[in-house]
Order: C-alpha cells, then structure tokens, then sequence
C-alpha cells in the first residue's frame, strides 16, 4: 500500500468512528400502539380466517415439503453436492432446479432442515396444541440425520475467498447446529467461514468485496483491481463476521463489520430511506464510482427484496453494536417498505416498476423483510418503546400465507404385515412405512418469488418456487414462537392457556 492510500486509509477509518446524521427524515409519525401479546391479535388478526392462514406456517405440509425432497437422497452413497435453488416458473408440478456446491444459496435447504429440528426441539408443545402436525412426521432421530447428511459436503466452503456469501452458505445452518447439538465441527466451520469472508475486506474502502466481477447486457465489470463491489446483499453476512468477532474477541474482526455496516448505511441508503443495489468504489482510492441495479427496475428504484436485506441486515448489525443509528436506518428502511406495500400487502420485485402494467411478486422479499420487522419490533420493545413492527410483519406474513402457498404435501402411511417369531398376539404384526405425497408436485412451500427480473440480466425468471423465500417462511415462523406470539396467532390462546 502506497503512504498515500494509507492516509486516505486512516482518514477513512477516522470517518466512521464519528457518528454521522442519517440522510433522511429523523421525525417521522407512526401509528404505533402497545405491543403485548394482545396486540398481536388486534383488528383483522382476531379471526378465524386468520388463524386459518397464519396456521399455514406450522402445518404438516411445511415439514412434508421439505422432507419429501430430502428424503431423495438417502440412498444416495454419498452426501450430496448439488443443493435445490428454485422451481420453474408455472406453477402446479414443478420440481426445483438444483445449484451445485459452491453457488450462493446451497446453504437454505439443509438450514431449512436444522430449522425444523429447532421447532422440534423447542417447540414441540406449541406445535401439538395447535393441532395442525401429522403424527407420521420423521423421528427427531431421522432429522438429525438428514441434518448432518445435507450439510456434510458443505463444511468445505468454509475456506472459500471467492465469495461474499459464506454466511447464507454456512452461518445459516453450522450456528444452529452449534448452538442446537453443540456441533464442534460447525463451530470451527463457521469460524473458518468468518475468516475467509473477512480477508475480502478491503481497507481502503472500508468494506468486504462483494462481487469480483460482474456482467449484464448492458455493463461489465472485468476487473477486480479497477471496479470493488459492494451489494447490500452483503449486510446479511456480517452477522456471521460479528458473531465470530465475540467468540474469538477479535476487536479488528468486529471493526471490518462495523466499518463495512457504516459505508453501507451511507451509500446503499437514499435520503428517502429507499435502498441502491450496487455501489461501485476505486479500490485504489475507496471513492465512489457509481451507483446502479443488477436485480432491480432501474439505477435509481428500488429492488424489494434489496430493501428486504437493508431492513434486516441493519437490524442485526443494531443486535451486535446498539448503535443507534442503525436501528434508526432498520426503522426508516422498514417504513419506506410498507408506505410502497399494493393492497394486496405481497411487495412487486420493484417498487418503481411501472404500475400500469402487472408486476411479478417477490415473496421472498416479503418474508426477509417481515423477519428483519420481528428483529426491530424485539428492539424497539426492550428500550421500552412503542412499536408498530410487530404488526406490520404480521400484514405481510399472513398475506404470503393467504394467497402464497403451494398446494400441500402429505405425510402418508402405509401398513406391511410381517411375521414375528414367538409373538403371541391376536392381531397380525405390522409396520408402518411413511412416504411423502407432495401433491400437485409443486416442491416448493411458497410461490409468487422473483429471483432477478431486471432488463439486463443473464437470467430473468418471476412467479416461482425460491428456496431461501422457503427458508425465511421457516425462520420467521421459528421467530414467532421464539416470541410466544406464532401460537397465539394459530389458537387465540395466551401462553397462560386462556
């Protein structure tokens, strides 16, 4: 490093360290209430049809979905190395294309498996009394196994430095396994991932590198030493980088997350609280280049499912540092989200994509942003302030599961006689073989998800199945019971049983 970058370097480093006022407005006026258990059940929750939609997050056809494509595989001589991504476009009978080892998201589907066992675990009660698990779910011995077979080939992409997404591929199932079975193998994993995401930091723009190229049909960047990408996608693999900065009291770990959150917050978010795809920096200066979309309607609109990963990914950055201010940034993301919301409370993949003709969903984005609203929600209440997050996530989880789901799998049992010796008994020995009926074919929970439908895109694909859409259904309504609300919502009944 030449003594003139090491100057622009420390000035930097300097800038950060010194709070800045967020571009956007500081005053706004909520329609915020109290946020008891009560609340929760306000207005057009407390109904019947409610319940019935809300049930959709803990129905049999949640675990029977995932189940059903995982079991595919146990036969298989070997772990496996190609993950579910999506399903085509179309609807009823569609299966998921798969992705191989290294792609971002080979991650969500074996997370979405320790996400159930989670459920199993500490929820098991709940789920029962809401009446809507099959008595033929999998042993929570079958789901540890598939658990740790879904993730065996995965542990190796710890040590990539390729990549900017480590905590989607690996945070998001090896810290559950860690923190559920006390996995030391994950444990290490995700260290291992953490260091190799941190050596894409770059000092001198003051954040980790995103992508090292990139080309559309309408730009191209070829060159790592002349263009440093940073997406805001990034923001939600700094959770991992600050969990590993705590487990290993690394302060200079803990910097490059914080350094990394504060230059997103500055030039990812626009002074009306809408959020930019890329920002392109000088990686020999650290002075922005430019602005501009990969995923989104145009440069200067908003990708909803961007704005999805600044509402959470803040929120989580606000869980490590308590800066305020990223709290704030969370807040203004998350209301910038729902003042865009159409009637139908489902978000098009754009904000600004023409109204005057019909725009794909992104139900992913839905449920991001509806689990990044629970984190804030959780905030705001604990330094005793009123909240309107918790009731805005709820408008937005129960119209996914009102108009999104896929029609529904089905554990099915099926009864074999077999002879046992010396068993004296008037009734014929049997034994039960469960397999899972997925329907109408549809492998995914959720449909109405957009991966990228940008103009430019080397791929364009809308109105299909989207295996982390899936995930966060999954995580946010782990989240809810977590919270003592996810029941609530299903039965009417306060934790207390009245």
């Amino acid at each position: 490093m030449t003594t003139e970058n090491s100057t622009r370097t420390q000035d930097r480093t300097n800038s950060i360290s010194v709070d800045r006022p967020l571009e956007r407005r500081q005053e706004q006026t909520h329609d915020r209430h109290d946020t008891k258990l009560a609340s929760a059940l306000d207005h057009e929750v407390a109904t019947a049809a409610a319940s019935q939609d809300f049930g959709q997050l803990y129905t049999a056809n949640v675990f029977a979905k995932i189940w059903g494509v995982a079991q595919r595989t146990f036969s298989s001589p070997r772990p496996p190395v190609l993950f579910p991504e999506y399903t085509k476009p179309g609807g009823k009978g569609a299966e998921y294309v798969y992705r191989e080892l290294e792609f971002w998201t080979s991650g969500f589907f074996p997370a979405s498996l320790y996400l159930l066992l989670e459920r199993r675990r500490r929820h098991a009660q709940k789920v029962r009394d809401m009446g809507l698990s099959s008595e033929y779910e999998p042993h929570e011995l079958q789901l540890q196994f598939a658990c740790k077979w879904w993730t065996d080939s995965l542990h190796a992409n710890a040590t990539l430095k390729t990549t900017h997404d480590l905590g989607f591929m690996i945070a998001s199932w090896a810290r559950v396994a860690w923190e559920l079975e006390g996995d030391a193998r994950a444990y290490d994993t995700t260290i291992t991932a953490a260091k190799s995401l941190t050596a894409r930091y770059s000092p001198v723009v003051g954040c980790i590198r995103s992508w090292d190229t990139c080309n559309t049909r309408r730009y191209s960047f070829l060159d790592p030493d002349k263009d440093f990408l940073v997406i805001v996608d990034n923001l939600m693999n700094l959770d991992m980088v600050f969990w590993a900065a705590a487990e290993l009291q690394d302060d200079a770990m803990y910097a490059t997350a914080l350094s990394h959150a504060k230059i997103s917050q500055r030039w990812h978010v626009r002074a009306d609280s809408s959020t930019a795809h890329v920002a392109v920096f000088d990686p020999a200066s650290g002075d922005i280049k430019s602005i501009i979309t990969n995923q989104g309607y145009a440069d200067d609109s908003c990708w909803s499912r961007g704005q999805a990963w600044a509402i959470t990914g803040f929120a989580q950055v606000y869980q490590w540092t308590k800066d305020e201010s990223f709290l704030e940034t969370a807040k203004a993301c998350a209301d910038y989200f729902m003042e865009h919301l159409p009637t139908s409370s489902i978000p098009p993949w754009d904000f600004q994509a023409p109204k005057d003709e019909p725009q794909p969903t992104d139900t992913s984005a839905a449920m991001i942003a509806s689990y990044g609203m629970l984190l804030i929600h959780e905030a705001e209440t604990i330094a005793g302030r009123p909240s309107a997050y918790l009731q805005h996530a709820l408008i937005i989880i129960r119209a996914v599961c009102a108009s999104h789901v896929n029609s529904p799998a089905n554990f099915v049992a099926h009864d074999s006689v077999v002879e046992a010796y010396g068993l004296h008994s008037s009734h014929e020995p049997r034994v039960v073989a469960v397999t899972v009926d997925m329907g109408e074919g549809t492998e995914t929970i959720l449909n109405g998800a957009t991966i990228n439908n940008y103009e430019f895109a080397p791929r364009r694909w809308a109105n299909h199945g989207l295996v982390y859409a899936d995930y966060f259904f999954l995580l946010v309504g782990n989240k809810l019971l977590d919270m003592g609300i996810g029941e609530v919502l299903v039965t009417h009944r306060e934790p207390d049983g009245t």
